[in-house]
């Protein structure tokens, strides 16, 4: 009888696992190194937030991973909430600034959004990156990370949504081409 109160809800779960790979992912050396990526508390939200995203994208249109998907981005906002408790930030500015971080969010997949759809122009990536990633106009390295993104996508749409619904998602090598 009381098992039901226990049994674990695989949504949850399975947001929580893509969330801990996009995070991974977004820690990727080369990432900061190659890319020239901001190794800052922002720069880091940037790329987390770029990955879940990517996640994201990958899910939308599959009913049957839409609850997967919520929790996905419920698990990055829990996460965001606990790491401003962990710098000291307030009790009543952390809502003020969960909020930020989310309409910042929705901003970014505005941009990506349309900077991945087909028909696009090749720079419109570069320039989102660039804008939301590097603060500049445009850049070199929001190039180069046009490239990354645009094959990190087509890597995870190569891959059955059933099984990143399940919590099982890879990215492919974060490598400058040169």
């Amino acid at each position: 009888m009381f098992k039901a109160f226990f049994r674990k809800d695989p949504a949850l779960e399975a947001g929580r696992a893509l969330y801990g790979a996009a995070v991974d992912q977004a820690r990727t050396p080369a990432l900061y190194r190659d890319f020239g990526a901001p190794d800052t508390v922002e720069g880091r939200f940037e790329q987390v937030a770029l990955h879940v995203y990517l996640i994201m994208r990958r899910l939308k249109g599959d009913e049957a991973a839409k609850k997967t998907s919520q929790s996905l981005l419920d698990a990055m906002f829990q996460n965001m909430d606990d790491s401003l408790r962990e710098l000291g930030v307030g009790d009543l500015q952390v809502g003020k600034k969960v909020r930020a971080l989310a309409e910042n969010f929705y901003g970014r997949i505005g941009a990506y959004e349309a900077a991945l759809k087909e028909g696009a122009a090749d720079a419109d990536l570069a320039e989102a990156l660039a804008r939301n990633i590097y603060g500049v106009k445009a850049s070199e390295d929001a190039e180069a990370l046009a490239a990354y993104v645009r094959e990190a996508d087509r890597h995870l749409e190569a891959q059955p949504a059933a099984r990143i619904a399940n919590g099982i998602v890879m990215f492919p090598e974060a490598e400058r081409s040169q």
